[in-house]
């Protein structure tokens, strides 16, 4: 079942890749209208000023005029009275420079009146040509700079990167089984030291680390479990163990989770190990979460009760602090102290529950997301007679989910 992974795309993503193809289509399109509507801009506003000038004149913008059978340079009206023609010109040149004196009619009021409204006409237009031509650059401007952001995000995005796919109609118990054994083929190596985390997830992890032991195949690996379960599994599959006394660094750790955010944060502890997990996990390269898709959230809170570690000594007093606590108060329902069995958070029995460290555990039950849980986790953590708490925040390295459709990564913001 596990020997070969295929790395087709599911359908749904090949459907979500030919949608962004057609609004890149749509918006390159856009973007040549836009263009070709600022050209003819242009266009249109220098035919204007040409059919005004027509209008109000009677001549043409023209700086050439046929007089005899030669072109002869035509000089406007204020030029001609600026320059004086040379006497050694011919008496053609100076009719011509007559004709441009007086006008295309020849009436002597042309030169002062026409020359003043020829003026206006230039002092209308240049400015509306060049208000026209910033325009024009603005434009160009702003699509260069909507082409090189588009260019950044397309180099940015990364297709959801599918590790197996064709997992429909699987079970959830098979859905773990399938990303903890995944979760060891792909980062677990010989020579290595393993954390092994505690859930109904991490067992079956656990489980492949110890097929992969008795085949062979791993060799000179020793583990550290995070709780007294996950011992007693390890040891009845063979695998080495020790203890955070005999090795402080940890090369990859795997564990489950009970709720993950779109950051990576996560709340973990439902079955009571937190602690022994949150040791283990810090001080490890990496931090591989494993868990089915029904443990992904928009935020934590609601969805899973945030357990914390308390000591029994006035318990009620510390549940009392930590429900009052700023970043917890408002969004918190109840606060209920875990009863019989440490490793469920429903009540399985009359007693206190009691953990593998000797502490109680309160579960916070919300009414709605948590909306700062990094502040949250550092006022549980500095609020005396917590021992520690179940909010993992900014710990995992890599999530790997398994869904309908099958097994991927994670990507971080990935609502």
């Amino acid at each position: 079942f596990f020997s070969t992974y295929s790395q087709i795309m599911s359908h749904a993503e090949g459907r979500a890749l030919l949608t962004n193809q057609s609004n890149a289509m749509l918006a390159s399109s856009s973007n040549i209208l836009l263009g070709v509507a600022a050209v003819l801009g242009c266009v249109v506003l220098s035919t204007a000023a040409v059919a005004t000038d027509r209008a109000m004149y009677g001549r043409s913008t023209a700086l050439y005029t046929i007089a005899g059978q030669s072109a002869t340079t035509v000089r406007p009206a204020a030029l001609a009275r600026s320059v004086p023609i040379s006497t050694a010109g011919s008496q053609e040149q100076a009719s011509v420079g007559m004709a441009a004196s007086q006008g295309p009619t020849g009436t002597p009021g042309y030169d002062n009146h026409q020359s003043f409204e020829s003026t206006q006409a230039a002092e209308l237009f240049a400015p509306l040509a060049m208000v026209m031509a910033s325009l024009t650059g603005m434009v160009a401007a702003f699509r260069f700079a909507q082409r090189q952001a588009s260019a950044v995000q397309k180099a940015a995005y990364q297709p959801r990167r599918w590790l197996m796919t064709s997992t429909a109609g699987l079970s959830q118990d098979e859905l773990k089984k399938m990303v903890g054994y995944k979760s060891v083929d792909d980062h677990v190596r010989s020579g290595m030291v393993v954390g092994l985390g505690t859930g109904s997830t991490a067992a079956f992890a656990v489980e492949r680390v110890g097929q992969k032991v008795a085949s062979g195949e791993l060799t000179d690996i020793i583990c550290i479990p995070t709780s007294e379960r996950t011992k007693e599994q390890a040891e009845s599959l063979g695998i080495p163990l020790c203890t955070l006394n005999e090795k402080s660094h940890i090369d990859v750790s795997i564990d489950g989770a009970d709720e993950v955010d779109p950051d990576w944060n996560l709340v973990k502890g439902g079955g009571g190990a937190l602690l022994r997990e949150k040791m283990v996990e810090i001080v490890s390269d990496k931090f591989i979460c494993i868990v089915d898709e029904s443990k992904l959230c928009p935020g934590l809170g609601p969805g899973f009760p945030l357990p914390v570690e308390i000591t029994p000594f006035c318990h009620e007093h510390t549940m009392r602090v930590v429900a009052g606590l700023p970043a917890i108060a408002p969004y918190l329902k109840e606060a209920v102290l875990r009863m019989g069995s440490s490793s469920s958070n429903k009540p399985d029995g009359d007693n206190i529950a009691v953990t593998d460290n000797g502490n109680y555990i309160v579960d916070l039950h919300f009414k709605e997301m948590i909306k700062d849980a990094p502040a949250a986790a550092a006022q549980l953590k500095n609020t005396v007679g917590v021992v520690d708490h179940g909010l993992f925040i900014g710990m995992a390295t890599e999530v790997i989910v398994a869904g309908s459709e099958g097994v991927y990564v994670m990507e971080k913001g990935q609502q």
